[in-house]
């Protein structure tokens, strides 16, 4: 036997993809595999906005792959059971897949390799494809993980990433290993209207543009609602459309405080799989528990649903819980701003925002989304659990004059200036001009409040960031 089967994953690329040169090294033929898995579906993570995604990176792939000579092969059902059948169809003696982080991911790993030993095949597993550096390389001298970013951020800045590959020039797939028809979008119900498009060719396209013009300015925009001055770049991070290595690597190239700044993120990102890695219960349970008792009940569920809808009374919060649902994307300052109003001003449970957020986000990463969640809940890895952020505020800060509101929140069209953030205290014509907007659903200083007692703090130890 001499030929392999890469198994694509979470790294729907063909530049910078360490197992797909591993597999054909040699001259060895490839067979290029995709499973939609079952599982994903019947955990309920296979949503619209991801599979429709998704349909664009595996057309991508699959162009990419015929341009060498080669071809995608899909298939659907259960991973271990369809990499095993490919893998004999192609009289193949190895399979190569990169490294992932989940407790799923992992224990399919695992049946896999017994599966291919079983039947006299071998099963390499590729660090370094989907993060710069490996969950677990870095860990502290009294743990299996670092708690906190900054001492693991140190320690990862001083470690030099691998260098990129580039894309292979020619591959050759066996005949006689039958694949699905490619999935598009066009068949998906329920995706977004403004989701962006998928796929390698558009992700290094996006990333030439965000080298020449937004990187530079990245640490002093990074917040500004209204710029949108952030990557994009999280959706082909998730799918593997980019590889974090080449990122981190072509931002130290140009340098300067934008470039530090957007690789510090790529840390976070790594940050969050080392811990999800080490401590796979996270995804659904408190990293460092605050015995919350989180609302719940008639009132709680109707405050839920205001939020989801982006009808709370509160603009910036209302327009960034719009954006989620026209794009399936939201600004980074967003994400904050609406995950502390749900889960400190309102006081619901954070696994209820990180399920609506999963559910719409295309870049829906279970890593970053439920840590950043429970980052910004209190109940993660953040030093500082109480902290609020206030959305009237926030909102003067990162959108000063009101056109983030304005973009998405179209009944405050007329609101005046920076009035825009608090339409409750609009009067006469001006109160007219905003119609049905809602008012809001809790007073700032009651939310605050009954946050303070739920979590049975002092003033003195709460640290409240109303900036």
């Amino acid at each position: 036997m001499n030929t392999s089967v890469v198994l694509f994953t979470a790294d729907l690329r063909l530049h910078d993809h360490p197992p797909l040169r591993a597999a054909s090294a040699g001259g060895r033929q490839v067979v290029p595999l995709f499973v939609r898995d079952r599982g994903v579906a019947d955990a309920g993570f296979a949503v619209p906005n991801r599979l429709a995604f998704l349909a664009d990176c595996l057309r991508d792939l699959d162009a990419g792959l015929r341009e060498r000579g080669g071809r995608l092969v899909l298939r659907s059902g259960e991973v271990v059971e369809e990499v095993c059948r490919v893998a004999a169809a192609a009289d193949a003696d190895e399979v190569h897949l990169a490294a992932d982080v989940s407790a799923y991911a992992h224990l399919r790993e695992e049946r896999l390799r017994r599966a291919l030993e079983a039947d006299g095949r071998r099963l390499h597993v590729h660090d370094t494809v989907t993060t710069v550096v490996a969950p677990g390389a870095l860990t502290p001298a009294s743990s299996d993980h670092f708690a906190v970013f900054t001492p693991y951020f140190r320690r990862w800045s001083a470690q030099r990433p691998r260098d990129p590959l580039g894309a292979p020039r020619s591959l050759s797939v066996p005949d006689g290993v039958g694949s699905e028809r490619l999935p598009s979008r066009d068949a998906l119900p329920g995706v977004s209207a403004g989701l962006a498009a998928g796929g390698e060719v558009v992700a290094r396209k996006r990333l030439a543009s965000w080298l020449r013009s937004g990187l530079a300015a990245y640490e002093e925009r990074h917040d500004d609602l209204a710029g949108d001055a952030t990557s994009r770049l999280s959706p082909h991070l998730h799918f593997g459309t980019l590889s974090p290595a080449e990122l981190v690597h072509r931002a130290r190239r140009a340098g300067g405080p934008g470039a530090e700044a957007f690789v510090r993120q790529l840390a976070w990102r790594d940050f969050h799989r080392q811990v999800l890695a080490a401590r796979p219960a996270v995804a659904a349970a408190d990293y460092r528990t605050r015995h919350d008792h989180w609302r719940s009940g008639r009132s709680a569920e109707e405050d839920a649903e205001a939020w989801r809808q982006g009808r709370t009374g509160y603009p910036v919060i209302d327009a960034a819980m719009r954006q989620l649902r026209y794009e399936g994307w939201m600004h980074n300052r967003g994400r904050l701003l609406a995950a502390s109003f749900l889960t400190k001003t309102l006081y619901v449970d954070w696994r209820v925002g990180a399920r609506h957020f999963l559910d719409l986000l295309v870049d829906g990463d279970l890593a970053n989304n439920q840590l950043n969640w429970q980052w910004v809940a209190g109940t993660g890895t953040d030093t500082r659990p109480n902290r609020v952020l206030n959305p009237v505020a926030q909102g003067r800060r990162h959108d000063p004059e009101g056109a983030y509101v304005r973009r998405w929140v179209p009944e405050l069209a007329g609101a005046p200036g920076a009035a825009v953030h608090e339409p409750w205290k609009l009067r006469g014509a001006d109160r007219v001009g905003i119609g049905a907007y809602p008012d809001p659903v809790v007073d700032l200083a009651d939310g605050l409040a009954r946050f303070r007692r739920a979590r049975s703090k002092t003033d003195t130890e709460l640290h409240i960031k109303n900036k």
